[in-house]
């Protein structure tokens, strides 16, 4: 039997990797429904390709569009943030949750409230809702995938182990494009020079967050909700060549490692496939061609971004939602050339510094310590300290 998913984000990055292998795999899947966020006629382009049953713009001012395009389908369509949230409710097997920022939040709780499996891709969902959501999980039953390659790495090296017999859980960094620069050429880096990852492709906002090493960072909080070994037994390594993408030390000394080519069908392949494997077009790994893998401790120094994350998921409560409401805030003025790159984590440090919430007990909590925590960056963006 073939089995059922829905694509929260089907547009995307995330979302066109994923169904980059479905296409592979016809007689695998059944595509249900597709979302975009406005993305109409793309997105009526892929739900005739692949036959869903759905199809939803978050923007309702795009439904319109979808409408016409779809004209003269039995494809069902709708928009809105209900819409989004709805499709997620729909009963498949799996669902792809790959909407990028805070939009995406709501969506993965109605998948997970219903009880299903979802294969993450959202940051935000943990990031920002690290407890309110893996509540959620153990009270529905739910079962989230990790599809973040680090992530997803860690999950597959505990795969028949113990979460009690992890000495040490490490994530790797690549370091972005900007890592061996000096402070100097760091304080004149441009967006463009910012984007150019030398190992992925990625969007602009997190290919910045790479270069910033915020990513890693949010990764870091990440893997302390999925992972709950104790922030003491977490660290980062920048691993520049992004072939092994996570490692997990035993008590016994023994070190699992993960590697694989620095593509998403890897660790999206990981998701879909579980708990088995499937074919992916890519080249199989040659570590002859490649040489040498080489490591270094994260400099904390130039790229402070780590540090702040872990001070954040220290603190803990509404910290972690804080953190990436102002860093989203601060991506976006560097990436529109508002303020300089090394202004980034500033912005985001000065917001926490300055704006404290009660820890969230849901959903609407964590929507509204966001859409504050927004405010508040805004106001550190026009500050001649910061500008």
């Amino acid at each position: 039997m073939k089995r059922s998913i829905t694509i929260l984000g089907a547009t995307g990055s995330i979302g066109a990797s994923t169904l980059d292998l479905i296409r592979r795999n016809p007689d695998v899947w059944e595509v249900d429904t597709l979302t975009a966020n406005c993305s109409a006629e793309e997105l009526a382009k892929l739900a005739r390709e692949f036959g869903a049953k759905s199809a939803v713009v978050g923007d309702e001012n795009c439904l319109g569009n979808l409408k016409a395009a779809l004209s003269g389908s039995d494809i069902e369509v709708a928009g809105g943030a209900q819409a989004l949230c709805e499709a997620a409710a729909r009963p498949v097997d799996m669902s792809v949750a790959a909407i990028v920022g805070c939009a995406g939040l709501a969506p993965v709780m109605a998948a997970v409230e219903r009880g299903g499996t979802i294969a993450l891709a959202n940051k935000e969902a943990l990031v920002s809702a690290g407890e309110v959501l893996t509540a959620a999980v153990a009270k529905h039953s739910a079962t989230l995938l990790p599809t973040d390659s680090e992530h997803n790495a860690i999950f597959q090296c505990l795969a028949g182990n113990d979460l009690s017999e992890v000495s040490r859980i490490t994530l790797t960094a690549s370091g972005g494009p900007l890592r061996t620069w000096t402070q100097e050429q760091l304080e004149a880096a441009t967006p463009e020079q910012a984007v150019a990852h030398p190992n992925w492709s990625m969007g602009a906002k997190i290919s910045v967050d790479s270069a910033t090493m915020m990513n890693k960072g949010l990764e870091f909080i990440e893997a302390h909700h999925l992972f709950p070994v104790g922030l003491d037994k977490l660290r980062i390594v920048v691993h520049p060549q992004s072939v092994i993408h996570s490692m997990v030390e035993y008590h016994d000394r023994s070190t699992l490692a993960q590697l694989g080519p620095s593509d998403m069908r890897v660790p999206i392949a990981s998701c879909l496939a579980w708990p088995k494997r499937m074919e992916t077009p890519l080249e199989p790994l040659d570590l002859a061609a490649i040489g040498e893998l080489t490591f270094h401790p994260a400099d904390e120094s130039r790229f402070p971004a780590t540090r702040i994350a872990r001070e954040a998921i220290q603190a803990g409560g509404a910290a972690p939602a804080i953190l990436n409401a102002a860093n989203e805030i601060a991506v976006a003025a560097f990436l529109a050339g508002q303020i300089g790159f090394m202004r980034i984590t500033a912005v985001v440090e000065d917001t926490l510094s300055h704006y404290t919430a009660t820890a969230p007990a849901n959903l609407e909590d964590v929507l509204a310590i966001d859409a504050e925590a927004r405010i508040r960056a805004r106001q550190s963006l026009e500050s001649h300290a910061l500008v």
